[in-house]
């Protein structure tokens, strides 16, 4: 059978197009391309998980903090990200996928979530790490977001880009701590940076031609991969060398004639192998939210909400 185009359709699409790529932002009950919408859904969704997930890590060593003070620190940071996850969820709900499902989903590995957050934190110097380079790669990624075409995406992170930067200060406090100490938390220090440089580099995703990335044609994101690396680069690398802190890439270097950075690229193996669920921490932190879920389904219930599917009921006991 033979599908005939609708020219009001094609229309409206060309004029979106435009005011998108113009500049411009629509909101969540405009009328919007049916693939703007599906990627816009799977996009935020996957910020949300992100920002639920992203509070495990650091939320295991806040019993283990050295002092009250990085113990309330810590908790307030925590508190945030999954306030920021709710926050978020509610951008992709308004565009029609309901919270309950996009949780369902997470839940049960049909969804994803920023590679970082599959990796195990061994020691203090890794939530020094994570406070400073890798919430500095995420406020880099966050910031491109303020010129989002979705208006609504846009004005949330309004909000949690400020309260990153909070959460970024807290990271670079520790790490000067760290960085300043004795040669023990030196060390601690160094290897944590080495272990985790080769996520931060996956974080940002490969280098992706602009005229590929469909995010980029309704300019949902604003700004290429590599734009974002680069970014990254320029802000942090000069940081850890000035704290005498070395970087595991021998070949990072600034090149001025180019106005760009050289760096090795990493394989990729490892991020396709993490984006499929199976990295060092993923079935563990899973297991954890599962566990939240099923903990606190007494309290969705009292106050009448959907009950979100748990992978462990569904399967009988079963894990």
């Amino acid at each position: 059978m033979t599908t005939v185009a609708d020219p009001d359709l094609e229309a409206r699409t060309a004029a979106f197009v435009e005011h998108v790529q113009s500049g411009g932002q629509v909101e969540a009950d405009d009328w919007m391309p049916d693939e703007y919408r599906q990627l816009a859904i799977k996009f935020i969704e996957m910020h949300a998980n992100s920002e639920m997930m992203g509070a495990l890590p650091e939320r295991e060593w806040i019993a283990r903090a050295p002092t009250l003070r990085r113990k309330m620190s810590l908790t307030a940071k925590v508190q945030d990200e999954v306030g920021h996850g709710h926050m978020i969820y509610r951008v992709a709900e308004d565009l029609g996928k309901p919270r309950p499902d996009m949780l369902s989903d997470l839940l049960a590995g049909r969804t994803k979530f920023h590679n970082v957050f599959h990796y195990p934190t061994r020691s203090w110097g890794d939530v020094a790490v994570i406070g400073s380079l890798v919430d500095g790669a995420a406020i880099i990624t966050q910031t491109a977001l303020l010129t989002t075409s979705l208006a609504t995406y846009a004005r949330v992170m309004k909000r949690v880009c400020a309260e990153e930067s909070f959460h970024q200060r807290h990271g670079e406090d520790l790490l000067l701590e760290l960085a300043s100490g004795t040669a023990a938390q030196r060390e601690m220090l160094q290897e944590a940076v080495d272990r985790w440089w080769t996520p931060i580099m996956h974080f940002f995703g490969p280098k992706t031609p602009a005229e590929k990335d469909r995010l980029l044609f309704w300019r949902i994101k604003t700004e290429t991969n590599e734009t974002l690396r680069q970014r990254f680069f320029d802000r942090y690398v000069p940081k850890l060398w000035d704290l005498g802190i070395t970087v595991p890439d021998p070949d990072l270097r600034y090149d001025p004639d180019a106005d760009t950075w050289i760096w090795t690229e990493p394989s990729w193996d490892e991020l396709r192998e993490v984006a499929r669920g199976n990295g060092p921490m993923t079935a563990t932190r899973l297991s954890w939210r599962i566990w939240m879920s099923d903990a606190n389904a007494w309290a969705r219930e009292v106050m009448d909400l959907p009950r979100l599917e748990s992978p462990v009921a569904a399967s009988g006991g079963r894990t």
